[in-house]
């Protein structure tokens, strides 16, 4: 009975009102996005942020997407803020919940053209790593990424 009662209230509310309850009564999430990027000679890149700890600066390109933003175009849009560069993006490689309220996604991507220049803003320094030559103050997770992805399994096009 109840269950019936609770149906006809909710049909009764129409589209906005259930999208305004729906969204008042669910967890909010931003999406953090990263690209694995790789050149072709299979280096990664890492990106020394300015923001981040100073313990562990180290990461890959890494931004959230805007409302609307397939998560591909994501990658495409940080790293070519971030650096400068050109990426096509390849395969998904991890999708997940992440701190509190954050949606973790990343991407196999590889570079396709552009000139390095860093964005002093937000960050201090790039450059590219052999993966047996990684930083220390490199984040775990990012660490982790990189293992998953490894050189030669890569399914992104190349130029």
């Amino acid at each position: 009975m109840l269950s019936r009662f609770a149906a006809w209230i909710w049909h009764g509310l129409r589209g906005g009102v259930q999208w305004r309850v729906l969204w008042m009564s669910h967890a909010k999430f931003m999406v953090g996005v990263t690209g694995v990027v790789r050149d072709e000679r299979q280096r990664v890149l890492l990106l020394r942020h300015r923001m981040w700890s100073r313990k562990r600066p180290w990461g890959l390109p890494t931004g959230f997407a805007v409302k609307g933003e397939e998560f591909g175009d994501t990658v495409v849009r940080e790293v070519r803020e971030e650096t400068g560069l050109d990426v096509a993006v390849g395969r998904l490689v991890r999708l997940n919940s992440g701190f509190k309220l954050r949606v973790e996604v990343a991407y196999e991507a590889h570079v396709t053209g552009g000139t390095l220049r860093i964005d002093p803003f937000e960050i201090l320094e790039a450059r590219w790593f052999a993966v047996d030559e990684l930083p220390d103050g490199l984040l775990d997770s990012h660490r982790r990424l990189i293992a998953e992805t490894p050189a030669g399994r890569s399914h992104v096009p190349t130029r």
